[in-house]
């Protein structure tokens, strides 16, 4: 078991009880280092192994089962109704400041200096500064350091018994870690879905033909005002402490706010990495500043942050106003979500030839800006939210995210709303920007344009490719030369390159008569390429270095390769069905074919009669990925460019035909769709495995 220490086996235990004991202990354990620390101690096997004997134990000896056991987190029997729970302490709300700026932290610590009494000249207060959950309130009760009772916040006064529902949550202590624990300790905290468990949760329930959660806050609510507790089983949820009630017999409990939620922590309570204390104003500016930008890379959604006096005492001496705390207040960011009109549905042509519906809205300020486009996404996403011209829709905007619909409001749909959406016969199948025709590939969520070498919305990224190492090699035109060339207008088409001149491009910013020089003597030695490279660098999809290489030793020439049927394409070693019909479709546009005889007329030439060095052999031939979340050190797009390099194929959406999904932080729905297939899974670990180790075998991850 690696880093876990296992219990000792059964043999050893004369008395049942005891092996139940060591059981309930380490399974506890590792429950608290999975699901509140992040870091897994065995693999799902060995915990498995260790809870099953539990049940069979508790099974045999139903003595032995206790209220803190693992086994009893799966729920109980429907319950007819929650019953009422008085709160031996209020759970108030807290005074939310209007002011949403940063400013807004300054005035609440001038309103605590002036309740205070304090000058200028007298010390900064210290503040504790922590996220705003967007999620339910529970206060959980512990006595004698057992979880005996789980309850909502109500009125604040009185709340409703959610004990079972709660006793579900993995990372919710059912024993609290300390030998000394108080006869009474009240932690309270907020119960939510985190977005990835909230987005595979979804997709499962999508995949079985079963209703859907709104939002993870929906989620969360519902899920602990469930009647069924089996049901709350089944939803992922977390919680995080951030607060206290009513409290007995704590020896030597601590005076600041701080030091009280880091012993909550040290009892095996999760609480938010995310918080800080420190003197004065500043520090809330400062935290304010920073949960901005990091908002949207959180695990969980929040609607802002809060502040509380640091020190007890000092929160004791301030107390309340309005049955309102004077010493904490919610400072809240600009609202993400905002509802609006559908007035026109447009299509926009990415740099690779994307094509991505886009909403035009009636503006809506959201997040702190105007907003009039969302994204959405690709047309299978804009059928299954079934958005149409005159609906009224949810807006979501996160931090500098490109803002997306969320939902549709149903019963807001106007009569005369627009027909359901089909992109293909809205463009007639051709691009709205250059008139390619336009194919959605076999397991690909999105449609594209196939005019690559001609079309505007394509040029640069085009153009770059073809400039590329692996391709033509031209030195010194990077993506800032390329941006100031075509936004100029000076390069439209790929030939353009090969009709610069001198004095152009010295013109350039940062271009001195020496960078021109070189970067024409680039071009000119371009000219001079092999057949290999020059297939490659026409930028066909799905057509990579090793595919590129294979074509043009079975063709012989570019005009044989032109004029192939799929049929011939097929017959090309590495070549099936899907990148056939690619190069096809890419040398059947009069405008790709126009631009390769252009480049032929300025001199671009290879010897078609000198032998094509064999593609040597790729580890990863054959194998077809799909890449989901964020990977620890490299990029998505450096995993695309070595799983190509290496053979591989790297697809937009997890299919049957999926040999591995790349899965790193915040994976969402791809990742939970490979488990529901079986489709092995890998983290970066094991995909540089199989780049370094000819992919000789599995890896899961």
């Amino acid at each position: 078991m690696s880093q876990a220490q296992a219990p000792q086996s059964a043999s050893l235990f004369a008395d049942p009880a005891a092996r139940a004991a060591a059981l309930r202990a380490e399974l506890a354990r590792l429950d608290h280092a999975y699901y509140v620390l992040d870091a897994p101690l065995v693999s799902d096997a060995d915990y498995d192994t260790l809870f099953r004997e539990l049940q069979a134990l508790e099974a045999a000896h139903p003595e032995l089962r206790t209220p803190d056991s693992p086994t009893q987190r799966v729920g109980g029997a429907p319950l007819p109704q929650f019953a009422p729970v008085r709160h031996a302490v209020p759970m108030l709300s807290i005074q939310t400041e209007t002011d949403t700026t940063p400013q807004g932290a300054a005035a609440f610590d001038q309103r605590v200096r002036n309740k205070l009494a304090l000058s200028a000249d007298d010390p900064p207060v210290t503040y504790n500064a922590e996220l705003k959950f967007d999620g339910l309130a529970i206060n959980l009760r512990y006595e004698h350091g057992t979880l005996v009772q789980a309850a909502t916040r109500g009125d604040g006064e009185t709340g409703e018994d959610v004990t079972q529902n709660v006793r579900t949550i993995r990372s919710v202590p059912l024993q609290l870690h300390t030998t000394h624990p108080p006869a009474v300790l009240e932690v309270r905290g907020e119960v939510l879905m985190k977005r990835a468990d909230f987005e595979r949760y979804n997709e499962r329930q999508r995949a079985k033909g079963l209703p859907t959660l709104v939002n993870p806050r929906n989620g969360a609510a519902g899920s602990i005002r469930q009647l069924d507790p089996t049901i709350a089983a089944q939803r992922p949820l977390a919680f995080y402490a951030y607060g206290w009630g009513e409290i007995v017999g704590w020896v030597h409990q601590p005076d600041t706010y701080h030091a009280m939620l880091d012993a909550l922590a040290a009892m095996g309570l999760p609480v938010a990495e995310q918080r800080v204390h420190g003197p004065g104003a500043q520090t809330l500016i400062d935290f304010h500043g920073r949960i901005a930008t990091e908002r949207d890379s959180l695990p969980f959604d929040i609607d802002g942050v809060v502040y509380k006096v640091d020190s007890l005492a000092l929160q004791a001496e301030l107390g309340f106003r309005n049955r309102e705390p004077v010493w904490a207040v919610a400072h809240k960011y600009p609202a993400q979500e905002r509802s609006t009109r559908v007035l026109a549905i447009d299509i926009q042509v990415g740099r690779t030839g994307k094509l991505t519906p886009v909403a035009k809205l009636e503006p809506v300020f959201v997040g702190g800006v105007t907003v009039t486009n969302a994204t959405l996404h690709n047309e299978d996403e804009v059928r299954r939210k079934d958005v149409r011209v005159g609906d009224a829709v949810i807006v979501r905007r996160a931090g500098d995210v490109i803002p997306e619909v969320v939902s549709v409001l149903l019963d807001q749909r106007p009569a005369n709303a627009g027909q359901p959406f089909d992109l293909d016969k809205q463009l007639g199948g051709h691009c709205p920007v250059c008139g390619s025709a336009i194919v959605r590939e076999e397991g690909e969520a999105d449609w594209r344009c196939t005019g690559g070498l001609f079309c505007a919305a394509q040029r640069k990224q085009a153009i770059l490719h073809y400039a590329s190492r692996r391709a033509m090699d031209i030195e010194g035109l990077g993506e800032k030369l390329v941006d100031q060339l075509v936004d100029g207008g000076i390069v439209n088409v790929l030939p353009d390159l090969y009709r610069l001149g001198l004095l152009k491009l010295a013109a350039l910013d940062r271009m001195a008569d020496k960078s021109a020089t070189n970067l024409l003597d680039a071009l000119q030695a371009s000219k001079s390429t092999t057949l290999p490279r020059f297939i490659y660098a026409l930028g066909i999809r799905q057509v990579g270095e090793a595919t590129a290489k294979e074509l043009a030793r079975h063709f012989g020439s570019l005009d044989t390769l032109m004029d192939a049927s799929l049929e011939q394409l097929q017959a090309v070693s590495d070549v099936g069905p899907v990148v056939a019909r690619s190069i096809r479709t890419f040398f059947d546009q009069p405008h790709n074919r126009e631009v390769v005889e252009q480049l032929r007329a300025c001199g671009v030439h290879w010897d078609e009669s000198a032998p094509v060095e064999a593609a040597a052999p790729k580890p990863l031939a054959g194998k077809t990925f799909v890449l989901t979340g964020a990977l620890p050190t490299m990029s998505r797009e450096e995993a695309k460019e070595r799983i190509e390099a290496a053979g591989g194929k790297v697809a937009g959406s997890v299919s049957k035909k999926t040999d591995y999904v790349v899965a790193g932080a915040e994976a969402g729905s791809k990742l939970a769709k490979a488990q529901e297939l079986g489709i092995a899974v890998l983290g970066q670990e094991g995909l540089m495995t199989l780049l370094d180790h000819d992919g000789a075998a599995d890896q899961g991850a």
